[in-house]
């Protein structure tokens, strides 16, 4: 079994509403051992004998048959997101501002142009780096306050993206690397 970090994207958002302990039990009905979620936010952590894009297509099924409607996951394996960690862009941001800090994972690798793109785009002091086919991305004006819409982002990418800032990077982390049990509830 791979120990994944499954991220779906615009969920417990409007009428998108997936409980967490509801999707973790469906996870587990459809063979996922050791299925954590953390926040109610599309974070997951699990086992799987699948590899990755069977991981996301399962999980998609979930969420179109059980909830009603189609959100995108993305799974990477432990040992990737450790290289994620390892690789990571703005070491100094990172430790000064870290919820304006984002792993922004996409289905596909990023295209080589999409920092360009997105700089091109910002307004407030944005910036962004593609390293380790991820893209991080600075929002030192603040997300919420940011012109780089999650469509922008994913025209820019080139297929769906979805973002976590630092700190839930870090946690997930830690779940996937099987010393923290405490987010499994």
């Amino acid at each position: 079994m791979t120990r994944y970090v499954v991220l779906v994207r615009a969920i417990n958002v409007g009428a998108r509403h997936a409980p967490m302990a509801d999707l973790r039990a469906a996870c587990e009905a459809v063979g996922f051992a050791d299925v954590q979620s953390y926040i109610a936010s599309g974070n997951l952590v699990l086992s799987a004998a699948q590899p990755a894009a069977e991981v996301e297509a399962k999980v998609e099924q979930i969420f179109a048959e059980r909830y009603g409607f189609h959100a995108d996951a993305i799974a990477r394996t432990a040992a990737e997101w450790r290289s994620f960690l390892a690789a990571a862009a703005f070491a100094a941001e990172r430790e000064a501002r870290p919820t304006q800090i984002h792993l922004c994972l996409s289905k596909s690798p990023p295209l080589a142009a999409a920092a360009e793109r997105l700089a091109e785009r910002a307004t407030l002091g944005e910036r962004f780096i593609v390293q380790a086919e991820v893209l991080w991305a600075d929002f030192a004006g603040g997300v919420g306050k940011s012109k780089i819409t999650p469509s922008l982002l994913d025209r820019c990418v080139g297929s769906p993206v979805t973002s976590r800032n630092w700190n839930t990077v870090l946690k997930l982390a830690e779940m996937s690397s099987g010393t923290d049990r405490s987010a499994a509830g």
